[in-house]
């Protein structure tokens, strides 16, 4: 069965068309602009490809609920172009298939359970951290949702004591996302981030949030294993400084032997999938 697959991001769409296990063949990436812009290249993608079903793991808010009027449209997202754009409708009416839709973070910890770094435990939190911050988890086999999805990239966060960064968020200004995203690096420091590789006081502060969330996440979820991707996380360096300040910051209080120094790199660990972790639980969605 020829499956589409969509990675709806902040800053592009990536379109595939693969199969049930995976296997990609072929790709192409759309800039996220005005869906007006974007939409008519995702169709023309698909058109004629002879696909049965498509997957899509988007950006979000997203109703996420098969039961809704509304399944599979965007809702208040920091991309005020697409707030109230209904994904699922326009696709499933513009190339007659099936649509199904889950968050981009809920597909991307699908893949990783199923392919990656997630294979061999029952719950994995995938965390990205890019344009935006979300994070998706796999309780007992199946992506959390509820009342709606979790929005993890918009918790509250200390202060960390040498920032005074008003924050990034146009809903909540200095949430996670806020003070830890891509856009907020550049933001507070005037450079992208990947320009700012080499300067310590950037990466300490970025590892102060993104811990504090994990640490909650820890508490709250208490996944068997954590994957960290997205643009920023591509610093690998700062894998270390999350890694130390969770030790530090859970004092000890949670008894595992993943939490000690000796084997916390194993717990946090990048996606396994690498870059395709989405896309390809994008696929899987669709497989369902």
């Amino acid at each position: 069965m020829k499956l589409g697959a969509i990675e709806a991001g902040g800053t592009k769409f990536v379109c595939a068309i693969g199969n049930e296990q995976g296997d990609i063949f072929e790709k192409t990436v759309i800039p996220t602009e005005h869906p007006d812009v974007t939409m008519p290249a995702v169709y023309q993608f698909f058109k004629g490809k002879g696909i049965e079903r498509i997957g899509i793991g988007s950006f979000g808010p997203i109703d996420v609920n098969q039961q809704s009027d509304s399944y599979g449209t965007i809702q208040n997202t920091p991309k005020i172009d697409w707030v109230d754009f209904p994904l699922a409708k326009r696709l499933a009416d513009q190339l007659n298939v099936s649509v199904k839709v889950d968050t981009d973070v809920n597909v991307a910890a699908l893949s990783e359970a199923e392919w990656g770094n997630a294979t061999d435990v029952d719950s994995c939190l995938y965390i990205t951290v890019g344009t935006g911050i979300g994070a998706g988890a796999i309780v007992n086999g199946t992506t959390l949702n509820g009342l709606s999805h979790p929005e993890m990239g918009h918790i509250v966060v200390k202060r960390h004591e040498d920032d005074s960064f008003a924050g990034a968020c146009p809903y909540h200004n200095d949430c996670l996302e806020g003070m830890a995203s891509g856009p907020a690096l550049e933001k507070r420091w005037g450079k992208a981030g990947q320009e700012l590789a080499d300067d310590e006081k950037v990466w300490e502060i970025e590892a102060h949030y993104l811990a504090q969330a994990l640490v909650n996440y820890i508490y709250i979820l208490s996944p068997e294993q954590i994957i960290m991707g997205g643009g920023v996380m591509q610093q690998e360096h700062l894998f270390d400084l999350i890694r130390k300040n969770v030790i530090e910051s859970l004092a000890g209080y949670v008894s595992s032997p993943f939490l000690s120094a000796e084997n916390i790199d194993r717990y946090i660990v990048p996606p396994g999938l690498t870059d395709e972790a989405g896309i390809k639980g994008a696929l899987l969605l669709a497989s369902e």
